[in-house]
């Protein structure tokens, strides 16, 4: 059976898990949203009682290359300290830090990318289709595809995690957050570059 993108981003938004995990449960359930909750409550994965809880502790973490040329500072915060405080959680921060000096995201999330540059990567791209000869029907619908593909290049919780590209940034905190049991979020984070 095909899973649909939009059931698993349904799914994932009402559960709390992370994207490949809502997808096996719903590939399990035959698309059915219930039943695919009901096979993550029976694995120990919905989150959604977490989700209102404020996520008040944590801590910011540094990381510099060895050639002290690239830095990053992240803030990643949980409910409670002693989840801030654990392996798991400092692991997590400490290689999405290094994930970030290597591959320079610009946001943290869709949702912080301002409307202005998502309307003006949306202009460059009917450009181009444009010149390509793409018909305007055909151009609104390559449209979503081509946002989405910005959103991985730009966003850190959409993109492949440096370290293991089979996974996405926003998989690892699902997964941590699973963990933790604790609604962790990484709420920011600058990059500095010598010459930038």
């Amino acid at each position: 059976m095909t899973i649909r993108s939009e059931d698993v981003k349904t799914l994932r938004a009402q559960t709390g898990v992370g994207m490949m995990d809502c997808k096996r449960a719903l590939q399990k359930a035959d698309g059915d949203l219930e039943k695919a909750k009901k096979i993550l409550r029976e694995e120990g994965l919905e989150l959604i009682g977490h989700k209102g809880r404020e996520a008040n502790e944590g801590g910011i973490f540094a990381y510099v290359h060895h050639s002290g040329k690239v830095g990053v500072l992240l803030d990643v915060s949980a409910n409670t300290d002693f989840a801030a405080k654990s392996a798991d959680f400092v692991t997590f921060a400490n290689d999405v830090a290094m994930h970030i000096a290597a591959v320079c995201p610009r946001y943290v999330a869709p949702e912080d990318v301002p409307q202005s540059d998502l309307e003006e990567e949306k202009d460059i791209y009917r450009a181009q289709l444009r010149a390509q000869g793409k018909p305007d029907a055909i151009i609104e619908k390559a449209l979503d595809g081509r946002v989405a593909k910005f959103y991985t290049e730009v966003c850190l919780l959409k993109q492949p995690f440096v370290k293991d590209p089979s996974e996405t940034v926003e998989d690892l905190l699902a997964s941590l957050r699973t963990k933790t049991g604790e609604n962790v979020m990484i709420r920011r984070f600058a990059r500095f570059s010598i010459g930038e």
